[in-house]
């Protein structure tokens, strides 16, 4: 997408990631898209955002890539890297190398431009500097648009399922090129 540049988030955009995360959950699909509620999120204070800005952009552990298109955010996609063996958010446990993609969200009107896998490349290339050999995300079965989607962009189905919050949800995985 031309007009749409992809970086890492910085330390300092607590504000911007509280309301870009507020427009994510306010869109129609969130219900089964994300693992909380508008309202939750809009009940954190200043500082969860603050630290969650710091995490996604200086740690090791965690990276959260945005699109902006000028002054405006128009995506985001957040990739983790959990500690082998301990539970992930649905409390699997992952092995090393694993890097878990999640919080995936594209503007309405910037959806089908090619933003998503300009975001999941910045994630994959982040994540395999990190050392991880694949990406794996959970996606609920009844997102049949976002299965699509991951699917476009590399993913495919584990045949892994878990029960979440939301509902069934569908684990799919991209396998990441060595350098």
């Amino acid at each position: 997408m031309p007009d749409a540049h992809i970086r890492r988030v910085l330390a300092s955009d607590g504000a911007r990631l509280r309301a870009l995360r507020l427009e994510a959950l306010g869109d129609p699909a969130a219900g089964i898209a994300f693992l909380e509620t508008r309202d939750e999120a809009a009940a954190r204070p200043d500082e969860f955002w603050d630290e969650r800005a710091v995490v996604a952009a200086l740690t090791g552990s965690a990276a959260q890539f945005i699109a902006e298109a000028g002054p405006t955010w128009v995506g985001t996609v957040t990739v983790l890297v959990p500690e082998p063996g301990r539970p992930d958010y649905f409390g699997r446990i992952r092995d090393e190398g694993t890097a878990l993609i999640v919080a995936v969200y594209i503007a309405p009107s910037r959806r089908g431009q090619g933003l998503l896998g300009e975001l999941l490349d910045a994630a994959a290339e982040w994540a395999a500097s990190q050392g991880c050999t694949e990406l794996v995300l959970d996606v609920h079965e009844d997102n049949a648009r976002a299965r699509a989607a991951y699917a476009r962009m590399g993913f495919q189905p584990t045949g892994g399922t878990i029960d979440g919050q939301n509902g069934r949800e569908l684990e799919m995985e991209k396998r990441l090129d060595r350098a």
